[in-house]
C-alpha cells in the first residue's frame, strides 16, 4: 500500500551538476575547484530538507525513463520520498542543473529542465485520478510548489478544484522565473517564498530591504509572503502584520539551494506546530548552516 505523503513537492527534480571553487571567480575563469553530481531542482531540494525534518514528501514530476532518471529514482526511493506518483516519460530526457560557484557567489547556471516543461499537467494525474485525491475529493495539506512550473500550469493551479484543500507554499525557481508567481500572487491560500530582487520583479520596482519587499507584495495582493535577503533581515507576514528577524553571521561557502532549505525549514517548523517567529527562526538558521557548507538539522 503506498503510504501517506505529509506533503507534496511539485516541480523540478533532476541532476545538479556544481562546480565549486574557492576562487573569486568571474568571466573566462579557469581554476581548481570540486565538481559534484547530486540531486536536485526545486522540488527535489525542498524534499530533502524536509525528510531531515522528519516529514515525508510525495513527489510530483517528471523524470526520464533513461538510465539518469532510474538513478534519481533510486536516490530518492533511498531518502525516504514517495515516488509512486512521478509521471515517468518514454521520450523526454530526465533534467540537468549546471552550475559554478566562485568565493564570490554563482558565476553562472544553466537550467536544462525542459522536460518538465513539456510534461506540463500530466505530472499533476494523482490530484485527479484517485492516487492523491480528486476534484470532489482534493487532496488536502501540505503542497510545495516550485516556480521552473509553467506559466499556464500556475495559472491552471491557481484556479483549479483539486488544490482547494491544500495549503500552498510557492517558490520562484530563480529571479528569471519570478514574474511566473503573478499566477498565484492573489490566491487565497498561497504563501510566496521569494528573496528581495525576487519580491522587486513581482512588484517592478526595488526595496531596501526585506520588510519593504513584503509590505509591496501584500500590497500586491499577496495572502502571505516569506521575503529573505541574504545575510540581512528578512521578513514574514500578511496584511498589516509583518516580523523580521536577522540570521546568524556565517562564512559562505555556497549558495545553490538555501532558497529551498530555508523554505522547506519553515514549512516543517510550522508544521510541527511552531509559532511564527520560532519558524522564521529556524528557517535562518537551517538557510545559514546550509551556505556555510553543512547539513542543516
Amino acid at each position: 500500500m503506498t503510504e501517506t505523503p505529509d506533503i507534496l513537492c511539485i516541480g523540478s527534480v533532476l541532476w545538479d551538476v556544481i562546480g565549486r571553487s574557492a576562487s573569486h571567480m568571474r568571466v573566462g575563469s579557469d581554476v581548481p575547484g570540486r565538481i559534484t553530481r547530486l540531486p536536485g531542482g526545486v522540488a527535489m531540494n525542498i524534499a530533502m530538507t524536509l525528510r531531515r525534518f522528519d516529514m515525508t514528501p510525495a513527489l510530483l514530476t517528471t523524470v526520464g525513463q533513461d538510465a539518469e532518471g532510474n538513478e534519481l529514482i533510486a536516490e530518492a526511493k533511498r531518502m525516504g520520498m514517495i515516488c509512486d506518483h512521478i509521471y515517468r516519460s518514454e521520450d523526454l530526457p530526465t533534467d540537468v542543473y549546471m552550475a559554478v560557484e566562485g568565493a564570490n557567489g554563482l558565476i553562472a547556471a544553466i537550467a536544462d529542465a525542459h522536460s518538465l516543461e513539456a510534461a506540463g499537467a500530466k505530472i499533476l494525474r494523482a490530484l485527479e485520478d484517485g492516487g492523491l485525491g480528486t476534484s470532489e475529493k482534493p487532496f488536502s495539506g501540505f503542497v510545495a510548489l516550485d516556480g521552473n512550473l509553467t506559466v499556464e500550469l500556475l495559472q491552471m493551479i491557481a484556479t483549479s478544484p483539486l488544490f482547494d484543500g491544500a495549503d500552498l507554499r510557492v517558490a520562484p525557481a530563480s529571479p528569471g522565473k519570478a514574474e511566473r508567481l503573478l499566477a498565484l500572487i492573489n490566491h487565497p491560500s498561497a504563501t510566496l517564498y521569494v528573496n528581495l530582487e525576487e519580491a522587486g520583479l513581482l512588484c517592478q520596482t526595488t526595496f531596501p530591504d526585506a520588510a519593504s519587499g513584503a509590505a509591496g507584495l501584500i500590497g500586491r495582493g499577496a495572502y502571505r509572503v516569506l521575503v529573505t535577503d541574504g545575510g540581512n533581515a528578512a521578513a514574514e507576514g500578511a496584511e498589516g502584520d509583518i516580523i523580521t528577524q536577522a540570521p546568524p553571521p556565517v562564512m559562505v561557502t555556497r549558495v545553490t539551494g538555501a532558497g529551498d532549505t530555508f523554505m522547506a525549514a519553515h514549512i516543517a517548523s510550522e508544521a510541527q506546530g511552531m509559532d511564527r517567529a520560532a519558524a522564521l527562526a529556524r528557517a535562518l538558521n537551517a538557510a545559514a548552516t546550509y551556505v556555510s557548507g553543512e547539513t542543516p538539522l
